[in-house]
């Protein structure tokens, strides 16, 4: 991610035209969107983008970033409420969800993940809490790692992607794939 000192003003209004212009082009044209448009309907140079966001992947988690705090702590609430497992799966699910809201963006939610925005570590935080929780508690196989349960979201959410109401494919996917995670 880039470096996070304090901007100038010029440079934050630069900042926060780029994240609104790349969220309306990326829910238009997906993750893959050309960066140049972005830029473009920013009002900033290409080179003012990557200034901000050296990578496709450090502006699609800084775009996410919002979205992904709110994600973590909804889980959070939730958990309190659930068995580990059903709450793993919920959190699953939701991930699946919130990763279906730029098409295209699933191929990169690992690497998003990984960039370090506010969001993407309160999401990876929860979901390795609730990981372990659902393995202490003796629900979710000990072998499972958080990094796994991302490539499960990225499978379910690249497979539902297109799907025009994916809600119930991805409950029904989750369920398979919780299945194969269960402690026996």
């Amino acid at each position: 991610m880039a470096d996070e000192t304090p901007l100038r003003a010029d440079a934050q209004l630069n900042k926060a035209r780029i994240l609104a212009a790349a969220e309306d082009v990326f829910r238009e044209r997906g993750a893959g969107a050309s960066l140049d448009e972005v830029a473009k309907r920013a009002g900033v140079g290409i080179g003012t983008l990557y200034r901000r966001f050296p990578t496709r992947e450090d502006l699609l988690a800084a775009t996410y970033s919002a979205r992904f705090l709110a994600f973590a702590e909804t889980s959070r609430a939730r958990a309190v409420d659930l068995a580990p497992a059903n709450a793993l799966r919920a959190y699953l699910e939701e991930l699946v969800e919130y990763a279906n809201v730029y098409r295209g963006f699933a191929a990169s939610l690992g690497t998003v993940l990984q960039i370090g925005t506010p969001g993407c570590l309160a999401t990876s935080k929860e979901g390795a809490r609730l990981l372990h929780t659902a393995q202490e508690a003796g629900a979710i196989r000990p072998d499972i790692r958080f990094d796994d349960i991302v490539c499960i979201a990225t499978a379910i959410s690249l497979a539902t992607e297109q799907d025009s109401s994916p809600k119930a494919h991805i409950a029904h996917l989750v369920a398979i794939f919780m299945n194969g995670l269960v402690e026996r």
